[in-house]
């Protein structure tokens, strides 16, 4: 895994001039059917995929936190909302809460979540490939490509089974 994950930003930048025309063209013509082959694919991808033998996500890149994931997390952790914001936050360039820094502070060595149970949004949907009306985020998941195997995978099977005329 490690050695995979060390290529894959190589490979998604090989893919991305491809991968961007396809969803330039997904954008134009979306097939109606388009939210349930994406959770097909999802489903598929996801069920030979051990995020925990990756984490590459937590490892090189951090979420939003909305003011209802810091409500939440500080409560699970016993601590006053501010004082979550205070320890673990900083605002950025966009004026969103984010890490103070990555690797995440609540991966543990065996790449569990140790707020898992009420990890943010942002964690909870990653990578975001069986969301709906996908082809509105294409521009997200052109990035995600490059941290997340599975997100490569999804989209490489995508360009197989959704055939855009």
């Amino acid at each position: 895994m490690e050695q995979y994950l060390k290529q894959l930003p190589k490979l998604a930048k090989d893919k991305h001039t491809e991968n961007k025309k396809y969803f330039d063209k997904l954008k134009k013509k979306t097939p109606k059917d388009l939210d349930y082959k994406m959770q097909l694919i999802h489903d598929d991808v996801f069920k030979k995929t051990d995020c925990l033998k990756c984490a590459n996500c937590c490892k090189t890149t951090g979420p939003l936190f909305t003011q209802a994931d810091i409500e939440r997390i500080a409560k699970y952790l016993r601590m006053k909302p501010q004082q979550f914001t205070d320890n673990y936050l900083r605002i950025d360039e966009d004026c969103d809460y984010v890490l103070q820094s990555v690797p995440c502070t609540f991966l543990d060595a065996e790449n569990y979540c140790m707020i898992y149970d009420v990890r943010p949004k942002a964690c909870r949907e990653f990578p975001h490939t069986d969301r709906i009306k996908f082809q509105q985020i294409s521009h997200l998941t052109l990035k995600n490509v490059a941290i997340c195997p599975a997100a490569f995978a999804v989209v490489e099977e995508m360009k197989k089974r959704v055939v855009l005329k």
